[in-house]
């Protein structure tokens, strides 16, 4: 089965987990609305497939692996949402749909975005099953580190930084790995820590989400110039009317697949234990590839 089909397919169930998740916590209030605006309004849902398929590895519980990838999409929804707001990227319209603040107001915006915020921390701290108080903390902690200054926040912070500047290589890759690579990898190696695995094997899972969330970047930058609103369902080519730093920039888009495989080639060559004894994770790896078709 074609991978895409089956993200699509995992997209669907957790849709209707999710939903129900916020239809049982969320009130009927303007600021419930917005929240569940904010966070059924499309989306891909990649994150919590990288959930599933490590959940599949480690043999995460069905519930734990729901209430993560619940956690993570509620993160990733807040991000949304302010990232919309007229003072970060100013954009009227997210999956094809009005922004929650176009839809709301801004005011409601912001907090509907804080409050999924906290939504997040409220189904990892208290919706897990079965897990220690010691691995309970451990966890919590990652996603307050993923993020916070030293994760997303703090990427979000230098991408408005690096407008308009010259910056390098290396300072747009440590962007990324900020801005998107650290919630994938929570995404993909929160499975591998609530179950307890070894310490190399957590290691090699947080790298994985981090490479994986760098190339979705890289790639999300190209989707940006090239494609249309139909495509995309946000306004096309923002980044470069707004003078955003991207490797695209730099790099031309005809090296870029190139760097993508040889980032993806080196990581496979280093954990070649873990690839061949799991092979879509390869596939999966090179997915974000693909995605100009």
């Amino acid at each position: 089965m074609k991978l895409n089909t089956l993200i699509n397919s995992n997209k669907i169930q957790f849709n209707y987990f999710y939903n129900k998740l916020l239809n049982k916590h969320l009130s009927s209030s303007i600021l419930g609305k917005a929240m569940k605006y904010g966070s059924m309004n499309g989306g891909k849902r990649i994150r919590p497939y990288l959930v599933k398929e490590a959940s599949k590895i480690v043999k995460l519980n069905k519930n734990n692996m729901m209430i993560l990838a619940s956690c993570i999409e509620s993160i990733h929804s807040y991000s949304l949402i302010h990232d919309d707001l007229p003072s970060m990227d100013n954009d009227d319209y997210r999956r094809g749909k009005l922004s929650t603040h176009k839809k709301f107001n801004e005011a409601t915006a912001i907090l509907a975005g804080d409050a999924l915020h906290d939504f997040a921390f409220e189904l990892i701290s208290g919706h897990l099953k079965n897990i220690d108080e010691k691995t309970n903390l451990k966890i919590i902690n990652f996603l307050s580190k993923s993020t916070g200054h030293i994760g997303l926040a703090g990427g979000q912070s230098l991408d408005l930084i690096y407008e308009r500047k010259n910056v390098n290589i290396n300072n747009i890759l440590e962007m990324y790995k900020k801005k998107t690579g650290k919630l994938f990898e929570f995404s993909f190696s929160s499975p591998f820590i609530l179950a307890n695995e070894t310490k190399q094997r957590i290691n090699f899972s947080k790298e994985y989400g981090l490479l994986f969330g760098q190339i979705f970047q890289i790639i999300d930058d190209v989707l940006d110039q090239i494609n249309s609103f139909e495509r995309i369902g946000k306004t096309p080519g923002k980044d470069k009317k707004q003078g955003k730093s991207t490797l695209l920039k730099i790099i031309g888009k005809e090296k870029i697949i190139d760097f993508c495989n040889n980032k993806i080639n080196k990581f496979i060559n280093k954990n070649k234990k873990e690839f061949s004894e799991n092979k879509f994770l390869e596939d999966l790896l090179k997915f974000n590839l693909t995605r100009f078709n």
